[in-house]
């Protein structure tokens, strides 16, 4: 996300970051399903609705770095060099994602999605949205010419990597592992 340049912008991203601190920490200390909106609202002392304005759904409130995520994987495409292949920039944006989830601090956050249904639900729709944007980076580029089916493809192969990746024992291995096959596809395609 890139950072607000305004009093009133900086003033609404400290509220977001407020009430995603808070929601995190309550959810963390009693659990996901133990926690109601109202509960995150009164103890980050903000309306209901302000909670609503900076939060679609009580799922948001676990993956408020959503957006910057999906805007990373987008730019590994759009921000790479003019003569960088597609699949290093990537697949060190995907490693770099999943060092950031697999580290010890993560850890509780992620018992908790793998333990909600709901969670691992939103989960779920937000790596389909992301494949999606990575699929239309990929495609909107001319030098890497394929088709919209191989763009969809190979993107649903790196969002899935990703998520693999953080479930594997060794998740740099998986990364490797997994890129070698996404890699061919991408040659085959």
């Amino acid at each position: 996300m890139s950072q607000p340049t305004g009093r009133r912008e900086r003033k609404k991203a400290a509220t977001r970051q407020k009430i995603a601190d808070t929601a995190m920490e309550l959810f963390l200390e009693r659990g996901y399903d133990a926690v109601g909106i109202r509960d995150v609202a009164a103890a980050a002392d903000v309306a209901v609705t302000t909670l609503f304005s900076h939060f679609a759904a009580k799922e948001a409130l676990v993956f408020e770095r959503d957006e910057d995520f999906e805007a990373r994987i987008a730019g590994a495409v759009t921000g790479r060099a003019p003569d960088e292949p597609l699949m290093p920039a990537l697949r060190r944006e995907i490693l770099a994602l999943v060092r950031h989830c697999t580290a010890d601090e993560a850890a509780p956050v992620w018992r908790m999605i793998d333990g909600s249904p709901a969670l691992r639900k939103y989960e779920e729709s937000m790596r389909l949205r992301h494949a999606d944007s990575l699929a239309a980076a990929i495609a909107a580029d001319p030098a890497l010419s394929r088709s919209t089916t191989a763009c969809r493809t190979i993107a649903r192969f790196v969002i899935d990597a990703f998520a693999l990746a953080r479930e594997s024992a060794d998740p740099e291995a998986a990364v490797s592992e997994i890129f070698r096959m996404i890699e061919a596809a991408w040659e085959a395609a």
